[in-house]
């Protein structure tokens, strides 16, 4: 019912179709502002393309899970700014989507959760404000994990009760493989995000949000560039969260240009007092990053390579082993190097201290995060993970139903999980819900004491004995990961990551006999402390130019 009614809409506004001879398809957001400058086209002819391509592709991707019904009323009042001189900023009618956990007045967010069908907010996110006034065009919304996979371990990545699977355009074809052939995609899409939409030009870009990998895993498996902005540098006022000490909004493009300038449209001119990490960075003059694209940015740069685990295979003090990555992967990895100096930069290896820390209590990955799989993670079995995300997930959803007022379909976490049970014939839980379970478990007083040094913990060992000691031991401008491998680690000190389309590995194992899957993009991370976009920025332009990686679906 979600995808018919989703075609309906496009279907219906698109009855506007454009005669002009510009075409969205892989267009960057600069080659729309030219097309938009010169008359060669128009924002509401630019929304008609958008629409129907949504409509085109939606069967194979079942990549949105709403679509704006006053696009073209949006289209056209920008039209009208334009003729009479006004101009908002770089994504000045320019059509663009946000994942459905990031509110909106015009249209539901609902996280992909039947818990929230329907629901229309009584405030716009922050992020949507600032990206309405830009000028940006929202036209839709994101298909996302449930809950930003805050629902239940194993759950499919872009699986929801809600919007059902969705697929990665590299691949659309089901996964065959027994235990797998539940209806999801043969391609994972990377995480909670979508990336598939812009991918496939449903629009200009989009923006996901972030936990752990949920920017960068789904730019880096759909040949995207995905900015995941420090903690707090765009507003998370307005977005329903997993956990308020990680979460982050960013966008994900085809191209380190269009990313940049859609950061800057993000970022808030003054800090948000509805978000108190918003004065966390400063940001650059104009809120304007295109300044530091520059193509020689990597000439005299350093760059640390951490293997052990993200690379390499890692016994730790205690026995466990962490693995590392596939043949196939370590070789691209030595292709990106290989590029990265003959763009003029010195490539080091630079472990991480605190994942080679022989003192577990040192070391960052002696614990892992919290999780529901055979009762870790809840009251008296929770002392051998990390319980930031399941303490502040319920903190943090109880507060976002508070701001809702009269409009919260729930008044607590407690609420929602009983409406899913006394639903389950709706398929509520189809893979259960069990870390929501776990989260609810924890007590918001008794527990305190506990998350507080579990967040004390992970901070300081990703951060200051984890990144910041690995750039400072090295004299590094910035470390590199494949695609998402590192994120999950850096993410829980809160500092920016930038992935780059680079190539394509081989995807998974297991499949039947005769049934050939088809290599899966990777891309290549640039992470770094605390407000280093702009640094970051620079040295992924200067790759992305140095390499030029990315090809398009083939759909």
């Amino acid at each position: 019912m979600k995808r018919l009614a989703v075609l309906a809409a496009a279907l219906t506004v698109t009855g506007a179709a454009s005669a002009a001879d510009f075409s969205i398809v892989e267009a960057s957001v600069t080659d729309m502002q030219k097309a938009l400058k010169e008359g060669r086209v128009t924002s509401h002819e630019l929304v008609a393309q958008s629409l129907a391509r949504i409509a085109m592709y939606e069967n194979q991707l079942n990549s949105t899970l709403a679509v704006a019904k006053d696009a073209f009323a949006q289209a056209d009042a920008l039209d009208r700014e334009r003729a009479a001189g006004k101009i908002r900023g770089p994504l000045h009618g320019i059509p663009i989507a946000i994942k459905d956990n990031i509110n909106t007045t015009d249209m539901p967010t609902t996280a992909g959760t039947l818990a929230f069908e329907g629901l229309v907010p009584p405030y716009e996110a922050t992020l949507t404000k600032n990206l309405r006034d830009g000028g940006a065009i929202i036209v839709a919304k994101t298909v996302m994990t449930e809950m930003a996979n805050w629902m239940v371990l194993g759950m499919p990545n872009n699986y929801s009760s809600l919007g059902g699977y969705a697929f990665n355009p590299y691949d659309t074809r089901r996964d065959p493989r027994p235990g797998m052939d539940d209806g999801r995609g043969a391609m994972i899409t990377g995480s909670s995000s979508s990336g598939s939409g812009t991918a496939m030009s449903l629009w200009a870009l989009n923006f996901g949000t972030e936990t752990t990998v949920s920017i960068i895993g789904p730019s880096s498996n759909n040949m995207l560039v995905g900015i995941k902005p420090t903690l707090g540098r765009v507003s998370r006022w307005g977005i329903i969260p997993v956990s308020l000490d990680q979460d982050t909004a960013g966008p994900m493009a085809r191209n380190v240009t269009d990313a940049a300038i859609a950061l800057g449209v993000a970022e808030s001119v003054t800090p948000d007092p509805n978000d108190n990490l918003s004065k966390r960075c400063a940001p650059p003059s104009g809120h304007d990053y295109t300044q530091f694209l520059k193509p020689d940015s990597l000439k005299g740069a350093r760059i640390g390579v951490p293997r052990a685990s993200f690379v390499d295979d890692i016994t730790l003090s205690t026995g466990e082993k962490k693995t590392g990555v596939p043949a196939d992967q370590k070789k691209m990895l030595e292709e990106a190097i290989a590029a990265l100096r003959a763009a003029g930069a010195t490539v080091v290896d630079a472990d991480i201290p605190s994942v080679l820390a022989k003192d577990p209590a040192k070391n960052i990955l002696s614990k892992d995060v919290c999780h529901a799989l055979n009762g870790v993670g809840f009251k008296g079995n929770d002392s051998i993970c990390t319980t930031t995300l399941k303490y502040s997930f319920k903190r943090d959803i109880n507060a976002y139903l508070a701001s809702l007022g009269a409009k919260a379909p729930f008044k607590n976490l407690t609420e929602m999980r009983a409406w899913n049970v006394a639903h389950a014939k709706m398929n509520t839980m189809k893979y259960g819900q069990g870390t929501m379970d776990m989260s609810d478990d924890a007590d918001m007083v008794a527990d305190k004491a506990h998350y507080d040094a579990d967040r004390a913990w992970e901070v300081k060992l990703a951060g200051q004995e984890g990144v910041d000691a690995a750039l400072k031991k090295n004299k590094l401008d910035a470390i590199i990961f494949l695609g998402q491998r590192g994120d999950g680690f850096v993410a829980k000190a809160g500092y920016p990551t930038i992935t780059v389309p680079f190539g394509m590995v081989e995807n998974g194992t297991g499949w039947p006999a005769g049934w050939t899957p088809k290599p899966i993009p990777l891309g290549i991370t640039f992470s770094a402390t605390a407000c280093s976009e702009p640094r970051l920025i620079a040295l992924a332009y200067a790759f992305e130019q140095a390499t030029k990686r990315r090809r398009p679906p083939g759909l």
